[in-house]
């Protein structure tokens, strides 16, 4: 079952960050708990309702993509860590860190929390 979920979590995670790029209200509001809350790399506090309203304007990145991954499973929940590598909205690189933690809710992985860190490069 393990693996499974290994799986499973690997093609959210994409998922995750090809729906930032792509603006995909709908994915996560398919994927995240009622009670979601994000931590953004300014240090603000969002709940799910703010988070998507930010998902639909843009998060003033593009060309985002995860690296690093790691995935731990500790029975119905999932701490996935990774870096990301992007391009700002100004055109300088960047690299950044987030951490999601996921819970299986039913049967099914939901996002309950987010945490992002960016910084430009060049």
């Amino acid at each position: 079952m393990q693996s499974n979920d290994q799986e499973t979590l690997t093609r959210l995670n994409s998922e995750y960050v090809r729906s930032v790029q792509n603006k995909d209200v709908a994915w996560f509001d398919a994927n995240l708990s009622p009670d979601f809350m994000n931590t953004a790399s300014d240090g603000s506090l969002a709940h799910r309702k703010t988070f998507l309203a930010h998902i639909a304007k843009g998060t003033g990145v593009s060309k985002i993509a995860e690296e690093d991954v790691l995935i731990r499973i500790i029975n119905d929940t999932a701490v996935i860590h990774a870096a990301t590598v992007f391009t700002t909205d100004a055109g300088a690189s960047g690299r950044g860190r987030y951490t999601d933690i996921w819970q299986k809710q039913n049967g099914r992985w939901l996002c309950i929390a987010a945490h992002v860190s960016r910084r430009a490069t060049a």
